[in-house]
């Protein structure tokens, strides 16, 4: 009985190939409304003064504050492994230029 119990606790996730490679983000804008949390992951690159919204998760509150907990679990399982995450000092909306010299055709 208790094996029967344990199999339907389990839960099977499938991850297919595109899925797994990941979408890198260096942005993320959080909006929210009385039922749900949007989290929107852009990509900004140099230079360029346009950026697109590259993935969208929609969280109901319960699910964000759950979101909330276990990435900031893991950053703290993450910081006592590897050491903490420095922050550095940023202006409130990240720059549009990486440093890099202008692309030219």
């Amino acid at each position: 009985m208790e094996d029967n119990k344990k199999s339907q606790n389990q839960l099977n996730i499938e991850l297919s190939e595109e899925m797994a490679e990941g979408v890198y983000s260096n942005l993320a804008i959080i909006s929210h409304s009385p039922s749900e949390f949007v989290l929107d992951f852009i990509r900004i690159m140099p230079n360029v003064p346009k950026a697109k919204v590259k993935s969208r998760v929609i969280l109901t509150p319960q699910h964000a504050k759950r979101l909330l907990q276990a990435l900031a679990e893991n950053v703290k399982k993450y910081e006592h492994q590897f050491g903490m995450i420095e922050e550095p000092e940023q202006p409130p909306f990240p720059p549009m230029s990486f440093n890099t010299p202008k692309a030219q055709a």
